[in-house]
């Protein structure tokens, strides 16, 4: 179920009157987003993670991170899975907002390891099991030490693994692929690796990985699949050439913290409105000219 180019889907936003303060206020805007879940289903994305942090939820309500879930289970209507972003630092939270989302439909969840608190590996141990007993779904474990402070280790992942018959996968961001091949080793066989930066796709592929959580999807969803398609085909010397095609596209969309630089991409581009909720904010002068020159030097204007 959990392999291919699996989008991080963006959470598009509309303007509308005017917050109390006096600035603009942003709403979902259902439509749009509506549109980029068929835009990818028709590139060939292998599923949909609503509410991860390409797709702010760290700024979202939870009514909001409820409705986008909701909107994501309703259009995709079982043509991909769903992997529903519904972690949080706080145990209860992360709790609450799974079974919202398994009641809802979701396939599986992603819950990223608790931030800010920097739990001991005993803490993500007891965090992610009482997450897993909670509900049904499958989990992904999310690690991204760079956003919250705390690894989770191959050690901790793999006791997880071997306890939880509900934690499938994991998807790793932590860049070190020493770190991934010990999750494969350490875990059971049908334990599943999924690649959290987009750079490393082909090397995580390579060591027994099955895809992407992908940022870059969102505007080049056929490249990412193909990537990943030609690989499982065999055909390792396409892959590369798609992957070093990537590279410098891939490297553009994190000059400033995601999603900044992908949202104003799919601004320039057309495909959404490219504006993101405080304290996110519009790019600077001279990396919007990067952002705009690397999507020129990839054919994209």
């Amino acid at each position: 179920m959990f392999k291919g180019s699996i989008v991080a889907i963006v959470t598009p936003f509309s303007t509308v009157g005017g917050s109390a303060s006096g600035g603009k206020k942003l709403v979902i805007d259902e439509k749009k987003f509506k549109e980029l879940i068929e835009f990818h289903i028709k590139s060939g994305t292998s599923g949909i993670v609503p509410c991860g942090t390409t797709g702010e939820s760290a700024t979202l309500s939870f009514a909001e991170h409820e409705r986008v879930i909701e909107i994501t289970i309703k259009q995709v209507n079982k043509r991909v899975p769903v992997i529903a972003g519904t972690g949080s630092n706080s145990t209860e939270e992360a709790i609450m907002l799974t079974k919202q989302a398994a009641s809802a439909g979701a396939d599986a969840s992603l819950q990223v390891s608790p931030y800010y608190n920097r739990p001991t590996q005993r803490g993500l141990y007891e965090h992610f099991k009482a997450v897993a007993d909670a509900v049904d779904i499958p989990i992904i474990l999310y690690n991204i030490a760079s956003r919250t402070g705390v690894n989770i280790e191959p050690e901790t992942i793999a006791k997880l693994a071997h306890d939880c018959k509900n934690i499938v996968a994991v998807k790793e961001a932590s860049g070190n692929l020493e770190q991934m091949s010990r999750i494969k080793q350490l875990c059971p066989k049908k334990f599943i690796l999924i690649s959290g930066d987009d750079g490393l796709t082909l090397p995580v592929l390579g060591i027994g990985g099955t895809g992407i959580i992908s940022v870059v999807a969102n505007i080049v969803p056929k490249d990412v699949a193909n990537l990943v398609h030609e690989f499982e085909k065999g055909n390792i010397k396409k892959a590369q050439e798609i992957h070093f095609k990537l590279l410098p596209l891939v490297k553009a969309m994190f000059i400033e913290t995601n999603p900044i630089p992908v949202k104003t991409a799919m601004g320039i581009l057309g495909m959404c409105e490219p504006d993101l909720r405080l304290p996110m904010c519009a790019m600077a002068p001279e990396n919007l000219e990067k952002l705009k020159k690397a999507l020129k030097e990839y054919g994209l204007l």
